[in-house]
């Protein structure tokens, strides 16, 4: 277990979050299910708390009603080897939910991702500041991000 886990409270989504995370991610496994009783305060029988790992990091979703709500202030970077595991966590994460500049999305729960290359901080903090700003200037023209095109600005000449 390890010491410090996001908690994410949904409204009533928890179980549906988890499904979707766990089958979207390679790594991943859901944990133990806490369920709601008589003493509420959501419906018996209900899922009231349920944990979930996804490449390593534990997070526990809570179904906790709608008093509070998921802010971009808080975001879940995903650094991706591939453009293929972009584009397939794109597009499961974006599904009714909605897209921005740089790689971030928004979930169908709120929850927000920045879905990203593992190569854009080396690309970014080249020492040749020249091919920095070319791959910064190609990134802020991005929504999904393209490995390939940040590798063709970087290698413009």
């Amino acid at each position: 277990m390890q010491k410090i886990a996001p908690f994410l409270w949904f409204d009533t989504q928890a179980e549906e979050a988890v499904e979707l995370y766990t089958r979207l991610f390679n790594n991943a496994r859901t944990g133990k299910v806490a369920r709601y009783g008589e003493a509420g305060p959501g419906p018996k029988g209900s899922v009231m708390t349920a944990s979930f790992e996804l490449e390593g990091q534990e997070f526990i979703a809570l179904n906790g009603g709608p008093m509070f709500k998921f802010s971009p202030a808080i975001s879940f970077v995903v650094r991706c080897e591939t453009q293929a595991e972009i584009d397939h966590l794109w597009v499961g994460l974006s599904e009714g939910g909605s897209t921005q500049q740089c790689g971030w999305l928004t979930d169908r729960f709120g929850v927000s991702w920045q879905v990203v290359p593992s190569v854009l901080e080396k690309l970014l903090t080249d020492p040749d500041p020249q091919r920095a700003q070319r791959v910064m200037q190609a990134m802020l023209g991005m929504v999904k991000f393209d490995i390939a095109g940040l590798h063709a600005a970087y290698e413009k000449s």
